[in-house]
């Protein structure tokens, strides 16, 4: 079983240190130590565990270094950055796994620019040696990019001309849609196997800033200086300390403080059950401080983000989750009222981009999500951006025992706090950007809804009564999970995100496809296809028809 939740005393491949307002993150490839048997990191090339180190550094900085406003993506290693994802990796992985390691470095490139656009925390990558595939995409992610021009560097994306397979994942939609790249440059650049050298690369807008070697590390430190100067995270401010998550690991799935999982294997079906906190809440900065990561939003931000890694990855099978909260919202909405209100804080701030970060990995998940809405749920403010995440909802209507009916609220966190990767709020992504809409459920903000009034406010999808309440849920779990999973994680795909594109969702759309369709084909994967035969010396067969 992979789990995600790593200490920094325990990376095999980065190295952090935090110097004032800089914190350094080295990328120092063990190459002995890759995830899985079979093969070598050598180059500092990553795979999955290279990749969820990077993400717990991340989080550390957030949490535990609010004082470093830029951090320095370096290299351990002499005229090397990074060569990219581990070729031999992926042409011994599943498919499934190549799909989701894909996807998951882009969540964490894409939380990366998350962070600089919302939270101030700005990322300037040193290239100081080759930097290929994956190692350039992940230099894309940063705000700044600093090249060694020392005559043999270069940075390339180079899969096309090398592979024949997939041509890079978020890289080709960063180099003309952040970085503005001409498109005919960027065609000559993706289909380079030498790559670029640093005058044009430089020239072409691949890079903001060369120097010679003898100049480099002083350009980086004056260059993530001047960025510094940009961010609103606090110079003095004191981190909290990110401790383990307390997971319980169970025959049937696994459960944490506030988040707990349910498997069932036979029916496909996973349960994911979100609980509200209990007592009161912390109201200000300094209660929220001494709660430290016990403060719900973020223990239950955290988990949640966790138990989402955890079903991925190893869960393949699963083809629906049922969403469920329990509990009272009274706490959930005191939380909510924190997290608007005392937003200038770095604390609050930060486990706001967290809650963010986590409700859009769900929102890109490829299991089918059912919200189902019985006594006892507490879909209220935060966690009703979960039942907003579902593809269907489903509320009990009851009729005859009013007093268990389910509620719905919605507080000021559901109307642009959380937004998904397309820039906009659940609610306005759902109703289409209808401002006189939006503006009528405004006031309804702290009203508790019963089923009749949320399905007459477009909240819900179908309201059932006791009498129907079990046959509706069992037949809608068992049709769903009956249909193609290719089919559902194309229509997924398409229906979640409507409306005009971020670089994001472009980023997400064409993993769906690119990766569902080309790592099945047989010229990646077939037996003469180019990852089967990569470092053999022999070279692929390609089918040539394009379709």
């Amino acid at each position: 079983m992979i789990t995600f939740d790593r200490r920094p005393e325990d990376y095999r491949h980065w190295k952090l240190a935090v110097d004032g307002r800089l914190a350094t993150l080295t990328l120092d490839v063990d190459e002995d130590a890759g995830l899985a048997p079979g093969y070598k990191l050598k180059l500092n090339s990553y795979d999955l565990g290279v990749d969820i180190e990077l993400h717990d550094a991340l989080q550390r900085i957030r949490f535990e270094h609010p004082q470093a406003a830029c951090v320095v993506l370096a290299s351990g290693k002499d005229r090397m950055f990074c060569a990219g994802a581990n070729i031999y990796m992926l042409g011994a992985s599943s498919h499934q796994w190549k799909v989701n390691f894909c996807k998951f470095t882009n969540e964490t490139r894409n939380g990366m620019e998350d962070s600089s656009r919302h939270d101030g925390l700005k990322f300037i990558a040193a290239l100081n040696g080759t930097t290929a595939g994956g190692g350039y995409e992940l230099a894309l992610a940063c705000d700044e990019i600093v090249m060694v021009d020392d005559r043999s560097t270069v940075v390339s994306l180079p899969e096309a001309p090398l592979l024949g397979v997939l041509p890079g994942t978020g890289g080709l939609s960063r180099v003309v849609d952040k970085r503005g790249v001409r498109r005919d440059l960027a065609d000559v650049f993706c289909t380079s196997a030498d790559g670029v050298r640093a005058p044009r690369a430089q020239a072409w807008g691949l890079v903001d800033e060369i120097a010679s070697p003898n100049a480099f590390s002083g350009l980086v430190r004056e260059r993530a200086e001047a960025l510094t100067t940009q961010s609103r995270r606090p110079a003095a401010g004191e981190g909290i300390s990110l401790r383990p998550l307390n997971r319980q690991m169970e025959a049937d799935g696994w459960r944490y403080d506030h988040v707990e999982v349910r498997i069932d294997r036979a029916s496909e079906v996973a349960t994911l059950t979100v609980h509200a906190p209990n007592g009161p809440q912390p109201s200000d900065v300094t209660a929220i401080h001494a709660a430290g990561d016990a403060w719900w939003p973020l223990r239950m931000a955290r988990e949640l983000d966790d138990a989402i890694l955890m079903l991925r990855t190893n869960e393949a099978a699963l083809g629906l989750i049922a969403l469920r909260t329990k509990g009272e919202a009274a706490g959930v909405l005191a939380a909510g009222d924190a997290l608007v209100r005392l937003g200038d804080d770095w604390l609050v701030r930060e486990t706001a981009g967290l809650l963010r970060r986590t409700l859009a990995r769900l929102d890109v998940t490829s299991r089918s999500l059912y919200a189902v809405i019985d006594p006892g749920s507490c879909f209220a403010g935060v966690l009703m951006e979960i039942a907003l995440a579902a593809d269907r909802s489903y509320m009990l209507e009851a009729l005859d025992s009013p007093e268990i009916a389910p509620k719905l609220l919605l507080d000021a966190t559901n109307f642009g706090l959380l937004p998904m990767v397309n820039g906009r709020s659940r609610l306005a992504t759902r109703f289409n950007d209808d401002e006189a809409v939006l503006e009528s459920l405004r006031g309804l903000a702290g009203q508790a809804l019963d089923a009749a009034e949320a399905s007459e406010n477009g909240l819900v999808t179908f309201t059932p009564d006791e009498l129907d309440w079990d046959d509706e849920i069992r037949l809608a779990f068992e049709e769903r999970t009956s249909l193609s999973p290719d089919a559902l994680t194309g229509l997924e795909a398409n229906l979640r995100f409507p409306g005009a594109e971020t670089l994001e969702t472009k980023v997400f759309a064409r993993l769906s496809a690119w990766q569902n369709w080309v790592f099945y084909r047989p010229n990646a994967t077939g037996e003469r296809g180019a990852l089967k035969l990569f470092g053999t010396g022999a070279k692929p067969l390609f089918d040539r028809e394009r379709v």
